[in-house]
């Protein structure tokens, strides 16, 4: 119970940096505008946690994938335009609560080059399940860093151009 405290928290945090951050704000020269993108939870329950989500908080449903089985594995849920929560049903492997923590640099290359400069060890991103460019990084609390770029045909991509005009 404690640590899904600690989840939503840390959840109610990130949105709320990820609503009041506009995209270069928080540019630095340390770190090339990196943004919040999303947060990734794992649920104990994925049907209620879908529901509460979006019926009760209001989220639109970005995409879901589903395993060959038709299972979801994941689902993106917008909170803004470009802000997500990732939704991913909790196993004995992946307990419920926090997954990770997505971070939007404007440029993943040079953002994985600055932390690499600074010892990081950061592997070369992949294309993930979403046909997002990924990696990760750890922080010192043993949360997963998602550093991400969205490809031209990734689906995140697609949720954010077609996010409805007038919403934020």
């Amino acid at each position: 119970m404690c640590r899904l405290i600690s989840s939503i928290t840390l959840l109610a945090a990130g949105i709320a940096v990820g609503i009041l951050m506009q995209p270069g704000i928080a540019q630095q020269p340390r770190n090339p505008a990196l943004r919040l993108n999303h947060v990734g939870i794992y649920a104990k329950d994925f049907d209620e946690s879908m529901r509460f989500y979006t019926q009760t908080m209001g989220f639109r449903e970005a995409f879901t994938i589903n395993d060959k089985d038709g299972k979801p594995t994941l689902a993106y849920l917008q909170i803004t335009r470009d802000t997500f929560l990732e939704l991913a049903p909790a196993t004995a492997e992946r307990p419920a609560g926090l997954s990770h923590i997505g971070i939007w640099p404007e440029d993943l290359s040079a953002a994985v080059a600055a932390l690499r400069q600074r010892g990081v060890n950061v592997a070369d991103p992949r294309t993930g399940a979403t046909k997002t460019s990924i990696t990760n990084v750890t922080d010192p609390n043993g949360i997963r860093l998602e550093l991400l770029d969205f490809l031209p045909d990734s689906l995140p991509r697609k949720a954010i151009e077609t996010f409805p005009n007038g919403d934020r």
